[in-house]
């Protein structure tokens, strides 16, 4: 049964040749990486994990346009200073295709993390939270969400428990990050708000047919 609480949609530009991701069950996994256009000019790095028998039903080359359809998924990985959450896109559709950039992601899923709401330099709110999204296999992803203006206003005032669905995109951003005394450049990936509601009851994310 397809999952209803996670979907996402990229379009975007081919940067990196595949490489092995990892094996599960018998299974080869592959990943790359997709730069996908904002209108401001920026474009965010994507990486997305296949399984082999998806990714060889297409011909790739760098610089190639491609249509990813599947679900943002996430896991912790233990490294040499904590452990960190690395945030991803699980195909289970690839095509080739021109076309304007596509960045599209729907989630429901449980406030799992007070949200925060804070200020820019320059005033602007913004509103973090962590959402926890389930799979059809009882597992869940946990994602980072940020959300601005009267929409980060509006998810300030919710819950931890709270049932969350929202529309938006899959975003990558570069900080800085010291670590005794190096600095270290890392990027982070995060879900950014277009429109968001709250649901009034657990079965809205899936609905009893």
């Amino acid at each position: 049964m397809e999952n209803t609480a996670n979907r996402a949609e990229l379009c975007g530009s081919f940067v990196t040749l595949p490489e092995p991701s990892h094996e599960n069950h018998g299974q080869i996994f592959y990943h790359f990486y997709l730069r996908v256009e904002r209108l401001s000019g920026y474009a965010d790095v994507l990486r997305v994990v296949v399984p082999e028998r998806t990714l060889f039903s297409v011909e790739l080359e760098r610089g190639d346009r491609i249509f990813v359809r599947g679900q943002v998924r996430s896991y912790n990985e233990r490294t040499a200073d904590g452990r960190r959450l690395r945030i991803f896109v699980f195909a289970d559709f690839l095509e080739n295709r021109e076309g304007e950039a596509l960045n599209d992601v729907s989630l429901n899923g449980t406030v799992c993390r007070p949200p925060v709401l804070r200020r820019t330099p320059l005033g602007r709110e913004i509103c973090d939270l962590m959402l926890c999204v389930p799979r059809q296999n009882r597992r869940s992803d946990y994602l980072p969400v940020i959300a601005w203006g009267r929409t980060a206003r509006m998810i300030a005032d919710i819950r931890s428990g709270d049932q969350l669905d929202l529309l938006g995109r899959l975003q990558s951003r570069e900080y800085t990050k010291l670590i005794q005394g190096i600095s270290e450049k890392r990027t982070a990936y995060e879900v950014s708000v277009l429109s968001a509601r709250v649901l009034e009851d657990v079965s809205d994310i899936f609905p009893v047919k």
